[in-house]
């Protein structure tokens, strides 16, 4: 039989896509949320963090899209980590991979324009932060059966 019209791996690929959806919506809805904390809270009454202050711009969109697809490919890859296993060092070892790659990354390229290191500290743990709510969220719509788990066999 044709692999590429297996109703079972469309199916799977269907739940996967759904998964990869709700990371990726709960991520920009984070991406959001955080940025308008920043901008509103933090760079405006922490003189430390005023590199935080962001302007709603073609950047700032980009910004949102890449936050979006890294949350749809978290959601994608969650499912598969977690499967059907109730193992919570899987679930936070996936929301810390991901968010640490992400933040320590943007830690990384700011040492190069930044003389202070809090801003960075504070996106980086928003990364985490970030992620963790896509969990959550994939975690949830999992439990309502929104979307099945992957299961191991």
């Amino acid at each position: 039989m044709n692999r590429i019209s297996d109703p079972q791996l469309m199916a799977e690929r269907l739940e996967s896509f759904k998964a990869g959806v709700i990371g990726g919506f709960s991520l920009g809805f984070a991406f959001v949320i955080t940025s308008l904390l920043n901008t509103l809270v933090l760079a405006k009454y922490f003189p430390t963090l005023v590199s935080l202050h962001i302007d709603i711009n073609w950047v700032w969109l980009c910004s949102g899209a890449i936050a979006g697809f890294s949350g749809l490919l978290f959601g994608v890859t969650y499912r598969y980590i977690i499967r059907t296993d109730k193992n919570p060092q899987l679930k936070t070892g996936a929301v810390m991979a991901f968010g640490l790659v992400r933040g320590l990354t943007q830690v990384e390229v700011g040492w190069n324009s930044s003389s202070t290191v809090l801003p960075l500290i504070v996106l980086a743990s928003e990364s985490i932060l970030w992620f963790a709510l896509a969990a959550i969220a994939v975690d949830f719509a999992i439990q309502f059966g929104w979307v099945k788990s992957f299961s191991s066999s």
